[in-house]
């Protein structure tokens, strides 16, 4: 079994990342693939939409497909999205605080 391609994923997945992103994961379709999201400090809707259409790709392609070191921004963007399930199990996203 070959090691998962890794990949760090940038600081602020915005929409002038999602193009990038997007190529970045075609180069590597067809094989196991680790996200790293330890540097994300943003993750905005069109990024978003390219991770799930990974997850769904990946799936059907019968690979693995996994984010590790979600920075507590990149978790709480994903919760806050709908998307909480792409996280690591077990990591919880910060609770949201009203005032």
């Amino acid at each position: 079994m070959t090691e998962p391609k890794t990949i760090a994923l940038a600081d602020s997945l915005d929409m002038t990342a999602a193009g990038p992103l997007h190529r970045e994961l075609l180069e590597v379709r067809g094989q196991a693939v680790t996200l790293d999201g330890a540097a994300v400090r943003r993750l905005g809707g069109q990024c978003l939409q390219v991770l799930l259409a990974a997850e769904t790709a990946w799936a059907a392609d019968g690979q693995a497909f996994e984010i590790v070191n979600p920075s507590p921004e990149f978790a709480d963007g994903l919760a806050l999205l709908g998307a909480g399930h792409l996280a690591p199990p077990g990591f919880a996203a910060a609770p949201f605080v009203q005032d």
